[in-house]
């Protein structure tokens, strides 16, 4: 029984010896895998099972798993597949702290039977650290008597980051006096250390400020600063320095005990008790002084501490010492010249030997304009007598080689038209104590020369002229004026003529020489000439005279003295007359035929009208005010008569209106005669068509290129003005057919079109203002639209279109309907093709200025 027992344990033990080895050969294999720090989560590490031979069938089964105490671990395993991911970010910072290389082992095991396989995963290192310094700012004091060469050691920056993204150099911001060194110590770092390589002055520089910077190895290099002030503390090495090199002064006999006879001061450099001075009488002072004299230690003040006496001695000599208050006190000496003076009784006496009363304004500084001489009675100090002029002039007393004597001079340019009198107080004073003077008044005279061009009283000027001015009448006026006097400012006026083109229209001018008034020789055109500018010269009767020039820009307005043109019907034999056939058949609105025109004049002068002046049958026809369109109002019968006559009046709307008539006769005909007649015109009005528009635009283009030009000067000179508002609103105007001026721009949502009968040259668009306004809707995408006043643009715009397709119309709010455009590009001309084979013809002369 017990040898049966010991079998027992025997068999136990051998089989878990075998257990063991068993467990230890399974768990001997290992694998290793390197991933980056800072991967997504998800990631594949590698596919464990594949690399360890497993069956990935049995995994799941097998319950094949990573064995880790954390309960949010870095990776996990998929029991399916057998391949390891990354289950959080990873910081290797974090996880491999202060370690070169970052290993991280996991254990994975399978059960049934027991498995057990280690996986290595190096985390390799991301440069995503910036190297910083424990401190933003350091503060050193160093004394200023520290020798070259002295080092301090910095705090080092640190960098999470491992290997080559660590801290791996420093630079320092450049100093005279200071330089960088680096100082590796293997793991702990690489030390900056600062080394004093020129001597501090702290009374020449207080602080000295610098920027460290440490880079890391990264490509680019991440970096970190930290700012270094070097304060320097002071040393006692500069001796007091006083603030004269001699220090004399006067002093009257008999003085009165406690006076101060003269303060002496003395600075030093240093900082704090180095720099505190004390006074005192210097070692070699008589003792007999100390009765007469003594000084204020902080203030340095002399004062009379006895009775002084002329006759006993008239000359004392002190040595003054002073000394800073450091532990080593330094000093230094002066000598104070003190010299006793005899009482004054005489005061001084002036004499004027020589003296001109008046001075040309363009005498050169030291012109002599007096002689004067001075006496006084008194001997030694009391006889030296000074003399000063009381005011401030441009005159100054210059001393002469003989004593007492003195002359007058200029000392600065003279300017009579600011000044042309002088009053001066010459005042004589001896050098006793107390100081008698004497006063003496005198007057000079400033004479005038010819120094100061004439002035106009505006630059340039600007005038606006009504055109059909009358011949030989004054039209406007310039002035100026000549700060000088008599002949000097007596101006006269005439015009330049320099050879421009616009000479020719200034020849036409005249200026009378002597007031400025400005008259014309011939009436002026509006059609013709918009705009000139001359320059009138004004010119002094000085010796040599003197000139000056101003442009005057002239800016012609409008009348309305252009009657309206009729285009369609042509003009025959001085009446306009056009005959238009339609068949009877055709329904109510048909078109007949459209009356064309155009006006020279601008704004309400060149609007038009349309109007029947006379039908045969009201019932018939109907006539269409803005745009001329001749429309049937019901259809045709048997009864209504083949022939019939409408005599159009065409009407601007200027405050006297013109006008201009023209005849339609309109035939019915039968639907087959309509056709082959309409075969017949279309071919005859396309031809006239063309060559009345080839005329229309070389005419357009002359006249548009004339209104640009005024209106560049007009923009250049009037911007500034304030705005000429009218308060009548336009209502249901039309521009085809006619000849129209208009200013646009564009606020906000919105395009604006300035329109008027006259607009004054100096007037400012303001958006938003109802008056003379036509807002235009703007069909492009809101979100190109520019949301403040961004454009501008002056324009002329010359419309002839035979389109019967509908015209824009516009109601009495001023709101446009249809297809409705104005202006296009500075100077181009465009066609666009219409209905029945016609073309439109558009001129757009336009200055703008537009976001892109």
């Amino acid at each position: 029984m017990e040898q049966r027992g010991r079998w027992t344990w025997r068999e136990k033990r051998e089989l878990w010896i075998a257990f063991l080895v068993t467990v230890i050969i399974s768990t001997s294999a290992q694998i290793r895998y390197s991933i980056s720090e800072e991967v997504n989560e998800g990631t594949v590490v590698g596919n464990v099972a594949k690399d360890l031979g497993l069956d990935k069938s049995k995994l799941k089964e097998r319950k094949y798993r990573i064995v880790s105490g954390s309960s949010d671990p870095l990776f996990y395993v998929n029991q399916v597949d057998g391949v390891l991911y990354v289950n959080r970010k990873i910081d290797r910072e974090e996880v491999c702290e202060r370690t070169s290389a970052c290993l991280i082992n996991l254990k994975t095991v399978l059960e049934n039977p027991l498995e057990v396989h280690y996986v290595g995963v190096e985390v390799l290192d991301m440069n995503d650290h910036s190297p910083s310094f424990p401190e933003k700012e350091k503060t050193l004091e160093i004394s200023e008597s520290v020798l070259p060469g002295a080092r301090f050691q910095l705090q080092a920056s640190r960098d999470p980051d491992g290997g080559q993204f660590s801290v791996q150099k420093y630079k320092l911001s450049h100093n005279d006096h200071f330089r960088l060194e680096v100082k590796d110590k293997g793991e702990d770092g690489k030390i900056p250390i600062l080394v004093l390589q020129k001597s501090l002055d702290r009374e020449v520089e207080i602080s000295h400020a610098m920027l460290l910077t440490a880079l890391d190895g990264g490509k680019p290099p991440k970096s970190g600063e930290m700012s270094i002030r070097v304060d320097v503390l002071d040393v006692n090495d500069n001796t007091p320095v006083f603030s004269k090199d001699v220090y004399s002064v006067l002093l009257n006999e008999n003085a009165a005990i406690g006076s101060t006879i003269i303060q002496v001061n003395a600075s030093d450099l240093d900082d704090g008790p180095n720099g505190q001075v004390i006074y005192s009488f210097g070692n070699s002072v008589n003792n007999r002084l100390f009765k007469l004299f003594d000084i204020n230690q902080l203030t340095g003040e002399i004062i009379v501490k006895g009775l002084i006496d002329y006759e006993h001695k008239d000359k004392y000599e002190i040595e003054i010492q002073a000394s800073d208050k450091g532990l080593a006190p330094l000093t230094s000496e002066k000598s104070v010249i003190i010299k006793i003076v005899d009482v004054n009784d005489n005061a001084p006496e002036i004499e004027v030997t020589s003296f001109s009363s008046a001075v040309a304004e363009d005498s050169r500084p030291g012109t002599t304009v007096a002689l004067i001489s001075v006496i006084d009675s008194d001997s030694g100090l009391n006889g030296k007598v000074t003399c000063s002029i009381r005011e401030i002039t441009p005159f100054t007393l210059s001393p002469s080689l003989e004593e007492n004597m003195y002359s007058l001079v200029t000392k600065s340019l003279l300017d009579r038209e600011k000044q042309a009198h002088y009053d001066l107080t010459i005042v004589a004073r001896d050098a006793g104590k107390p100081a008698l003077s004497t006063e003496k008044s005198m007057s000079v005279v400033v004479s005038d020369v010819n120094d100061n061009s004439p002035e106009f009283s505006r630059s340039p000027y600007t005038f606006y002229l009504t055109e059909n001015n009358g011949p030989g009448a004054s039209i406007f006026n310039v002035g100026a004026f000549d700060r000088d006097e008599n002949q000097n400012a007596a101006i006269s006026f005439h015009i330049g003529r320099a050879g421009r083109e616009d000479d020719k229209l200034v020849s036409f001018l005249n200026i009378n020489s002597q007031n400025g008034d400005v008259s014309a020789l011939k009436s002026f055109d509006f059609e013709t000439s918009k705009t000139f500018n001359f320059q009138v010269i004004a010119t002094d009767s000085g010796r040599p005279p003197l000139s000056s020039n101003v442009t005057v820009y002239v800016f012609i307005l409008d009348q309305n003295d252009n009657p309206p043109v009729i285009l369609y019907p042509p003009r025959t034999n001085g009446t306009s007359e056009g005959e238009v056939d339609i068949p009877r058949n055709v329904h109510t609105g048909h078109l007949v035929t459209k009356v064309r025109a155009y006006d020279a004049d601008i704004g309400y002068n060149g609007w038009l009208l349309f109007s029947l002046q006379e039908v045969s049958d009201h019932s018939l026809f109907g006539l269409d005010r803005y745009t001329g369109r001749i429309r049937t109002l019901r259809s045709f019968t048997e009864t209504d008569e083949a022939q019939h006559k409408l005599v159009i009046l065409v009407k601007d709307n200027g405050n006297v209106s013109l006008s201009a008539t023209a005849t339609v006769v309109v035939k019915l005909v039968e639907p087959k005669e309509a056709i082959s007649a309409s075969d017949v015109k279309s071919s005859a009005t396309i031809e006239n068509e063309n060559n009345l528009s080839f005329y229309l635009i070389i005419t357009l283009g002359s006249v548009s290129v004339l209104f640009i030009l005024s209106i560049i000067v007009l923009i250049a000179m009037q911007c500034s003005k304030s705005t000429d508002r009218s308060s009548k609103f336009i209502q249901e105007p039309n521009y085809d057919g006619t000849l129209c001026h208009s200013i646009q721009y564009r606020s906000g949502e919105k395009r604006y079109m300035l329109v008027g009968p006259r607009m004054s040259i100096g007037s400012t668009i303001v958006p938003g203002s109802n008056g003379n306004t036509l807002v235009v809707p703007d069909r492009r995408s809101t979100s190109a639209e520019v949301r403040t006043l961004m454009a501008m643009r002056v324009c002329v715009c010359v419309r002839v279109c035979a389109c019967e397709r509908p015209q824009p119309q516009l109601s009495r709010e001023g709101n446009a309907v249809g297809d409705f455009r104005v202006g296009l590009t500075w100077g181009t001309i465009s066609t666009a093709p219409c209905a029945r084979s016609r073309q439109r013809f558009e001129f757009n002369p336009s200055i703008q200025t537009q976001p892109k």
